[in-house]
């Protein structure tokens, strides 16, 4: 990052006081600058064994689970936000403490059982702990999200240390994530102003992606029946 940014003095205008040193804030824009290196790393770390999973997937099973992967570590500014809706101390320290998802990886499979291949396959990972797991496609949410979430903890190998950092991962088919993805937009367009018919139409749109996702799973079974 190198210079301070305008998300950066939003992040730490609530937890230094008006009178601060140009040393003191120094030394807090390099706090922020690690946080972001070291959930950047976890990022990396995990992100590498899913691409070797998924290349061991494709040699054995002739063909790749994973479509593809994005993710992010939260802006200063989001982690804020989130801090303040949990009535929570504005520090960096109290982030790390209560929040899973400041560093996020969402992967896009093929089909529905890729989606569970993927995720036991990382969980059987000697150095990976699994902190938590809630499945949103047999339990899918009330507007029709469908998504596997998992918050998984991996040691990060520094110079003069050892640290877990947990990282959350989305595991979602093709058809999950063009939903999600399009949901998300029109709400950040405009919240919950949204009208009821709007929302049950969504609603419609996402079990008709999950009985698609059902049919194309089933069309792949019989596919590879055939010799």
């Amino acid at each position: 990052m190198g210079k301070s940014t305008k998300s950066d003095k939003v992040f730490f205008e609530p937890i230094i006081d008006k009178a601060v040193s140009p040393r003191d804030m120094e030394g807090k824009i390099e706090e922020i600058e690690e946080l972001i290196m070291i959930y950047s790393c976890a990022i990396k770390e995990v992100s590498t064994k899913l691409e070797i999973l998924d290349y061991e997937f494709k040699i054995k099973g002739k063909r790749n689970p994973i479509e593809y992967m994005k993710s992010r570590v939260k802006s200063p500014k989001s982690i804020m936000d989130k801090l303040t809706r949990k009535k929570l101390k504005p520090s960096i320290k109290v982030a790390r403490k209560n929040f899973n998802d400041i560093a996020g990886i969402r992967v896009v499979c093929s089909f529905v059982s890729d989606i569970y291949k993927v995720a036991d396959m990382l969980k059987r990972q000697e150095d990976i702990n699994l902190i938590e797991e809630k499945d949103y496609i047999k339990n899918p949410k009330t507007n029709g999200y469908r998504s596997l979430h998992m918050v998984l903890e991996i040691p990060i190998f520094f110079s003069d240390h050892v640290e877990p950092i947990r990282v959350e991962v989305q595991i979602r088919t093709i058809a999950m994530d063009f939903w999600a993805s399009l949901e998300h937009k029109l709400y950040y367009k405009k919240g919950e102003g949204i009208a009821i018919h709007i929302k049950n139409d969504l609603k419609d749109c996402a079990d008709i992606i999950a009985a698609t996702d059902i049919k194309m799973q089933n069309i792949e079974i019989e596919v590879d029946k055939i010799r």
